[in-house]
């Protein structure tokens, strides 16, 4: 699998204690932080549960 940039573009005041979980899981701190990881299965899922907070772009 490729690499893929997650950048969190949405606050996490008032999302559920587990979204705030996987927030810090990814490695995302505050709004507009940015974390390139490999796109795994476990990563993918991760950000299933967090889209609506975060954007994500493949990187080559």
């Amino acid at each position: 699998m490729g690499k893929i940039r997650i950048q969190q573009i949405r606050s996490k005041i008032g999302s559920t204690q587990r979204q705030k979980r996987t927030l810090q899981a990814l490695g995302l701190r505050k709004v507009n932080a940015a974390v390139e990881v490999e796109a795994t299965h476990q990563i993918l899922g991760m950000v299933k549960k967090v889209r609506h907070l975060v954007k994500v772009e493949n990187i080559k």
